[in-house]
């Protein structure tokens, strides 16, 4: 009897995504990745339940990721109270993978340029030159 590759192999970890993140930022264009300064990614399993509200979700599983701060189109008027985050939430990531053909690293990769992509308000066309420019 074969042994199938994916018999024994567990679902990735948050460390897990979190290696996949750094790694997908890493591979942005450098001259992007500088102009994110201290922006923070952090990895979670599921949005919290006040992200889920204030974004009027159906389930917890509606939310790939998450900007949470001023853009820096905005910050003339809304200087920032905290830290600028991008969240990602791992048990959504790992529901949609399961659902279409798309990579996990290639979901990781899209969704951290296209919440980076908001933090410094650019349109999908810019975030998919972004992406298409990764290494």
């Amino acid at each position: 009897m074969t042994e199938l590759p994916w018999a024994n192999r567990h679902s990735p970890s948050l460390e897990d995504f979190e290696a996949m993140a750094a790694d997908a930022f890493a591979r942005l264009p450098a001259q992007f990745r500088e102009r994110c300064g201290d922006l923070l990614i952090r990895v979670e399993d599921f949005p919290e339940e006040s992200v889920l509200e204030d974004l009027e979700a159906e389930t917890p599983f509606d939310i790939l990721g998450l900007y949470q701060g001023v853009s820096l189109a905005g910050r003339d008027s809304a200087p920032p109270l905290g830290p600028d985050m991008v969240f990602l939430y791992r048990r959504p990531m790992l529901d949609y993978w399961a659902e279409f053909p798309d990579t996990l690293g290639g979901i990781v990769m899209h969704v951290l340029v296209h919440e980076i992509g908001h933090h410094f308000g650019l349109s999908d066309p810019d975030m998919e030159a972004i992406e298409a420019a990764a290494v």
